[in-house]
């Protein structure tokens, strides 16, 4: 973010504090988007996530007085937003597969990685938004909101190696997935 936005984002957010409707309005736009994309990608339901969305901005504009660094405001109500993703499917009682009952995890063929970077992000996209819910949510959080595999692990409640397999065996059935694509043309 350049120091002209980071200066508008401040002077929005201290009008935000001041109740400015146009302000909240403003400031909702400048996020939205990004803030939906993450949670879109752990619930794959639109309405649902479109509902997390508007309760994350909800909760962050009620407690935007307690923001230490007004600079970090869209990665804050990110955050937020992730974390009610991830209690809204422990709500729906998720079921990730305990590494004690879990198969090994194999050594992987470079091969296959191969496979995800000659393919369309469409396919991609598809491949993921058919994972079961638990390997999605693990790679979505791992993968595009950066958190490391232990950080997961600890967000959802999991040991390491549970976090660990599940990533694994979505990172497999996203390659098969898309050998199934290059293969049959779906």
């Amino acid at each position: 973010m350049t120091l002209q936005l980071a200066i508008q984002e401040d002077i929005l957010i201290e009008r935000c504090i001041n109740k400015d409707e146009h302000a909240y309005a403003m400031l909702y736009h400048a996020h939205e988007k990004q803030v939906y994309y993450a949670v879109n990608r752990i619930l794959t339901d639109t309405a649902e996530a479109e509902d997390i969305v508007q309760e994350s901005f909800c909760i962050a504009f009620e407690q935007l007085g307690d923001l230490k660094n007004r600079a970090t405001f869209g990665g804050w109500v990110k955050r937020i937003a992730i974390n009610r993703s991830i209690s809204f499917l422990r709500k729906r009682k998720l079921v990730f597969v305990d590494e004690a009952n879990a198969e090994s995890i194999e050594d992987e063929d470079p091969m296959e990685e191969e496979v995800l970077f000659e393919n369309k992000v469409d396919d991609i996209k598809k491949a993921i938004s058919a994972l079961p819910d638990g390997y999605r949510t693990i790679i979505s959080l791992h993968l595009f909101e950066d958190m490391s595999q232990d950080e997961i692990a600890k967000e959802l409640g999991l040991s390491p190696g549970t976090v660990r397999s599940q990533y694994h065996r979505a990172k497999k059935k996203i390659v098969e997935s898309l050998k199934e694509r290059m293969y049959y043309g779906t």
